[in-house]
């Protein structure tokens, strides 16, 4: 039934409190009808398949001893999977005629020491309650009003709408930024008129080279910094800083090792590693030094 008036409800699948038009709308967009569409159906095939699997199963369930077809049927898993277990110890068999048994009381038995780890738990949902509006965020961040929808459609920024308002998940919009802040190591910066007046460059230029070497910047306003030790190395009248750290390719190639044997050094003598991003750096002067002729002094 259509309404007049605006209806406050809380989103059946995401619990958000959002601003209806109908008093049978349940969700708070698209994404979430969705979803709750797919766990619908998914809810509806594993009703399906449990009652097609206890008519199948049931005969079987009283028997004493079991084949490893049986037990893949009963458990629900595939027959490989039976027969790996049966490998590793996790459920017990014997060979008799010619056939491989398991007992049923071992089944049952099996499922009193598994316990469901942290880790597998299901997370709980957290409403979001913190918001941004759209004024906000072009203040915080210094970003037209086009430019925050085209990052929150990329990024899947939740929003809500309220009172003719669109609020911006808080945490979501400053993670993001927080991806895109400089570097805090880099202290100089070239603005785009000082590169002009040194380099001799024009606005196309300047953005084509920055862009071919990756050089980092930052944005204040409308105003567009560059690095000037990016820049400078860049452009050949800087020399670049040797790096502090291996990547993993790099440590292998210049002392002829495996990756086993790498981590195997870098464990049991404690050299210094890092994780940026996904990738594993090793501190250069500890291998080095590891890696040093012996000598006597």
């Amino acid at each position: 039934m259509a309404s007049n008036i605006d209806i406050q409800k809380k989103c059946e699948w995401c619990g958000v409190i959002f601003t209806a038009h109908k008093t049978s709308t349940a969700y708070c967009s698209h994404r979430c009808a969705n979803l709750a569409y797919k766990e619908r159906v998914r809810k509806k095939r594993v009703q399906e398949f449990q009652l097609k699997f206890d008519e199948e199963v049931k005969p079987h369930s009283e028997k004493e001893f079991l084949t490893p077809t049986e037990v893949s049927a009963f458990l629900g898993v595939g027959r490989t999977s039976i027969y790996r277990y049966i490998r590793y110890g996790k459920i017990k068999a014997v060979r008799f005629d010619g056939k491989t048994l398991i007992r049923r009381s071992d089944i049952d038995k099996m499922f009193d020491y598994i316990t469901v780890s942290e880790k597998n738990k299901p997370k709980e949902k957290v409403p979001i309650t913190d918001f941004y509006t759209t004024a906000e965020v072009k203040e915080n961040y210094n970003i037209q009003e086009s430019w925050l929808y085209k990052i929150a459609k990329e990024h899947n920024i939740p929003r809500t709408f309220n009172r003719g308002k669109t609020y911006w998940s808080k945490k979501h919009i400053d993670s993001y930024f927080a991806k895109k802040a400089p570097d805090a190591s880099i202290t100089e910066w070239y603005s785009v008129a000082e590169l002009q007046e040194k380099f001799g460059m024009t606005l196309s230029a300047i953005y084509t080279f920055v862009y071919k070497n990756v050089i980092p910047k930052r944005k204040e306003g409308k105003m567009v910094y560059y690095s000037k030790k990016h820049f400078d190395i860049a452009k050949g009248i800087a020399t670049p800083e040797e790096p502090q750290y291996y990547t993993i390719p790099e440590a292998m190639e210049k002392y002829s090792l495996t990756r086993d044997q790498l981590y195997h050094y870098v464990k049991y003598h404690n050299i210094t590693r890092i994780k940026v991003g996904k990738y594993t750096k090793i501190l250069r002067s500890e291998l080095d030094k590891f890696f040093e002729p012996p000598k006597i002094e």
